[in-house]
Order: structure tokens, then C-alpha cells, then sequence
């Protein structure tokens, strides 16, 4: 029964309807209105400085927490950011990654050039924007064009048509062979994707079982350097044992996977 009302809410909210939110909200009106009226009184023992409008209700952040530190997202942006900045490659490009995360942390502290099949407008000067479909055939001038490559939490959506790139059941195949492409010999590649039971959550993203993103990795001619996870409580697992992965997915139904690799010369 949980699991049945847990995804009645999940779909509410793909259509834009927060059924929790929407209850805390209705449960918190009781302490706006007392804590307006108590701004109110206060106002009036003073020169009105300030007119109060009621045009912006916040109804939700007294309850909940101050911020998030666990997750898929946070962790694997903060260390992948940590790792160019002690690497400092001459150049490093992203390809799909957040740019409010992983791509506005690597801003902060150097030039980062960003790919992604939908537009950008960037008013950063640190980001440098180019469109790619990395479904598509590589342009000569991105052969070989970077020691430095990161692809993070992006590869499992290629091919499925979320973000309007072309269909391509084996797309994830095709765009991993894009970005070793990419990449110098002896050039560094950052890539994270879900992992657990295998599937494809239509057309969300792909989940990918540890043995079988390896191998992938393997036959592009990737060797692992290092691999950390992220398991499904949202911590996160440095420098973890590839093979104890293999037989199940270190635990995950839907965790996340990080990659250090290299290109073979």
C-alpha cells in the first residue's frame, strides 16, 4: 500500500501537482496569518517604515531543512569539481552536466567550455557554450581535442528523446565512443550515470548495471582509475572495489556510479 500511494504522488507530480507540499502549506497557513498579525501590531507602534504586503507567502521552508548534503547530485559534483581543480588540465570541456551544480563550481575557479544538445545562454564568462548532439558524428575540430572530459549524470539520458535528441535505443553506446573521441591520448574522462537492476525508465533515463557500464568502458579503451559511489541513502562511498560491485550493484536499486578514467594511448 506505502509503495502504491508513493507512486499515485509521483505522478501528481510529474504533472506539476506537489500533493505533500500543497498539504504543509495548508498546514502552515494557521502560523502565517498569526505571524502577519503580529508583524502588523508591531508596525503599528512604529512610523510605517516598511509597507507589509501579503504577495509572497512562503509557506514551507519553517519546516523543512536548511539545505541538502546528500545525494546523487550534490556529492558527485562537489568531488568531480575538487578533482580538475588539483588536476588543472590546460583545457576542460562537460558535456550534459548541470550548469547550477557541477558546471557553476568548476566556473568559480577556471574556464570550463560546455556541450549540450539544448541551447544555452550564458552571461558567465568563465562558461564557453557549444551545441553537440553526441548522437550524431563528431565534428573533426572536437576530435582529440581536450585532456580533460566530464559527462556526469547525462550519458543514461542520450538516445530516449528527453531533451530532444534523436531516438537511439543503443545511444549511450554511440555517445560514449563520442567522448573517447574527444579525448587526447592519456586524456582524463569524469563519468557518473544510475546503477542497479538494469532497465530503461521510459524516457526518463537508463539504469545500468556495475558490470555491464564497465565493460562498456572497457571496450572503448578506458581504463578506471578510481570509482566512487553514491548508494540509495544518498552517501557517498570513496575509492569502493569495483568487483564487489558486479554481483549486486553495490547494494543499489537506484544508486550512482563515478568513474575516473583515462584513455588508453
Amino acid at each position: 500500500m506505502k509503495n502504491f500511494i508513493k507512486r499515485i504522488l509521483f505522478y501528481f507530480k510529474i504533472f506539476g501537482i506537489d500533493i505533500l507540499r500543497t498539504c504543509s502549506s495548508v498546514k502552515s497557513i494557521p502560523f502565517y496569518l498569526s505571524s502577519y498579525l503580529a508583524l502588523k501590531t508591531q508596525e503599528n507602534k512604529t512610523d510605517h517604515q516598511f509597507k507589509i504586503r501579503m504577495n509572497y507567502p512562503c509557506l514551507n521552508d519553517r519546516s523543512s531543512n536548511s539545505g541538502v548534503t546528500k545525494g546523487h547530485y550534490f556529492h558527485q559534483d562537489l568531488y568531480i569539481a575538487s578533482c580538475i581543480f588539483k588536476d588543472n588540465p590546460k583545457r576542460h570541456i562537460d558535456v550534459g552536466s548541470r550548469v547550477d551544480g557541477f558546471v557553476a563550481h568548476v566556473a568559480s575557479y577556471r574556464n570550463i567550455e560546455v556541450f549540450d544538445v539544448r541551447p544555452l545562454v550564458s552571461a558567465h564568462s568563465s562558461i564557453i557554450f557549444n551545441q553537440l548532439d553526441l548522437t550524431c558524428d563528431l565534428p573533426t575540430e572536437y576530435v582529440e581535442c581536450t585532456d580533460s572530459l566530464s559527462c556526469l549524470h547525462a550519458i543514461e539520458h542520450i538516445g530516449l528523446g528527453r531533451y530532444g535528441d534523436v531516438i537511439d535505443y543503443m545511444g549511450h553506446i554511440t555517445a560514449l565512443s563520442n567522448l573517447v573521441k574527444m579525448l587526447e591520448p592519456n586524456g582524463k574522462l569524469y563519468l557518473s550515470a544510475p546503477i542497479g537492476p538494469q532497465r530503461i525508465e521510459f524516457n526518463a533515463h537508463r539504469v545500468f548495471s556495475v558490470s555491464y557500464f564497465y565493460n562498456m568502458l572497457k571496450n572503448e579503451g578506458l581504463v578506471v582509475k578510481n570509482t566512487s559511489v553514491v548508494n540509495d541513502s544518498g552517501d557517498f562511498l570513496s575509492g569502493v572495489n569495483i568487483d564487489d560491485g558486479f554481483v549486486n550493484n553495490f547494494g543499489c536499486k537506484y544508486g550512482c556510479i563515478i568513474f575516473e578514467t583515462s584513455k588508453i594511448k
